[in-house]
């Protein structure tokens, strides 16, 4: 199976690459250096040449604070792109894998969010998202779309390496306490997303680590697993005003994973674990 992977510099198309090579697959990762997303004419003559049997678009605008004064280019990459690439997955009838966000729900639901519960975004970035969404519906029957959220991995920035970093010079943080979601290790994530791309089971699906927690909840299992000596003040999304507005509850219902055969990812303390021991390796 020939794959295609949109996004190889970020930290969860890096992982999917090196997950797909694993498995045996052939596979391809570009970054925006290969391929201008934007560029429709060049996305479908590079398409076109490649000729994969799946695109797997881990590509995206991400700054999510940035994203309400810089729209244009948000759109661009988010929106656009992700249209050029539906278009041209759909000429070679290929399938493909949009990455999505749980930041396309407004976060007042007291319950966690379902597939099929109602969208409705907050914020510029959860809005081209789900503008992806839809376009990727529209135009594509093979195509499986993945809702993530509070992503780490190895290949980037990402909140436990900003914890670990402010660890080395502060005894006391104060992290927001009222948002409550769950991380997402793009190591297991890409596990799931190369078993996903090789079965026909297609349709809108959550994905991320098993259990739930806030940010400083998130924050305290960081220094405790990594042995550093942090103290951490749970505040008010108020007490930390930013950009833009985050949804207070992301947290996002996973049945349909293992209806479907698929095999949950493992509980996020666990996971940060194995990513804490990955880091290690990676600096030595």
């Amino acid at each position: 199976m020939k794959v295609l992977v949109t996004g190889y510099t970020g930290q969860l198309g890096y992982d999917v690459v090196q997950r797909g090579l694993k498995n045996g697959l052939s596979i391809v990762g570009i970054g925006s250096k290969e391929l201008d997303i934007t560029n429709e004419t060049e996305v479908h003559r590079y398409v076109k040449e490649l000729n994969p049997d799946a695109i797997i678009h881990c590509a995206a605008y991400t700054a999510v604070d940035k994203a309400e004064d810089d729209k244009n280019k948000c759109w661009d990459i988010n929106v656009e792109g992700t249209k050029h690439l539906a278009n041209a997955a759909s000429e070679i009838a290929a399938k493909f894998v949009y990455i999505s966000t749980d930041y396309v729900f407004n976060g007042e639901s007291e319950k966690p969010f379902k597939e099929t519960d109602n969208v409705s975004p907050i914020g510029y970035y959860g809005l081209t998202k789900y503008e992806g969404e839809k376009i990727v519906k529209q135009l594509l029957d093979k195509c499986f779309i993945i809702r993530i959220s509070w992503v780490f991995g190895l290949n980037g920035k990402n909140f436990v390496k900003t914890m670990l970093r402010l660890a080395e010079t502060k005894n006391e943080l104060s992290v927001v306490g009222d948002q409550i979601g769950s991380p997402t290790y793009t190591y297991d994530l890409a596990k799931l997303i190369i078993d996903m791309v090789q079965s026909d089971k297609y349709g809108v699906y959550h994905a991320s680590n098993e259990g739930y927690c806030s940010w400083a909840e998130f924050a305290q299992e960081i220094f405790a697993q990594a042995d550093a000596n942090v103290k951490v003040k749970s505040i008010t999304t108020e007490e930390y005003p930013t950009r833009a507005v985050r949804p207070k509850n992301s947290r996002m219902a996973k049945e349909k994973l293992s209806a479907n055969g698929f095999t949950p990812l493992p509980k996020w303390q666990d996971a940060l674990k194995h990513y804490l021991t990955e880091l290690k390796h990676e600096v030595k």
